[in-house]
């Protein structure tokens, strides 16, 4: 049987992998000024002038913001990532499963259901697994820092 009230390390270690392999990934679509989906085209630089962002930049910051939530998942079971505000690493963690929600659930859309986007079903799969270890990991912190429990009144300690 599964033991849902103990706090477990290995979905920050398995989500700080992802959000690093993502962070890989979308620097190699920097250095190639590709878009972001798969099969993504090289944009010239006579369409990019259209964008919001460099597409370059675009991938360059979402690289970054890998490796920010990989700092962020592996917070969540250090000593060090334990000194931080509880209800500010709740609303971090809160902002960070719902963009793994937005991604992940595209991929799970296109890969399965096919919305046109270029993603395979393995990226489907991929895409389950990030959402439910994002899911399990924000759980396990909540778990672990959880405040104490006071004893009511007359209640005995037990031992």
């Amino acid at each position: 049987m599964v033991d849902f009230v103990r706090p477990r390390r290995w979905p920050a270690y398995a989500m700080a992998l992802l959000l690093l392999g993502y962070a890989v990934g979308k620097a190699a679509f920097a250095l190639q000024a590709r878009l972001g989906f798969p099969g993504g085209p090289p944009v010239p630089a006579s369409e990019a002038a259209g964008y919001f962002l460099d597409p370059a930049l675009a991938q360059w910051l979402a690289s970054a913001s890998g490796v920010l939530g990989a700092c962020v998942a592996l917070a969540t079971v250090t000593s060090l990532g334990r000194l931080l505000p509880r209800t500010l690493m709740l609303v971090v963690l809160g902002g960070m499963t719902l963009a793994v929600l937005g991604g992940g659930g595209i991929m799970v859309l296109d890969g399965f259901v096919g919305i046109g986007v270029g993603w395979q079903w393995y990226h489907g799969v991929l895409g389950l697994v990030a959402i439910a270890v994002t899911v399990e990991m924000s759980r396990s912190y909540l778990v672990a820092t959880r405040p104490a429990r006071r004893l009511g009144a007359g209640a005995a300690p037990t031992a």
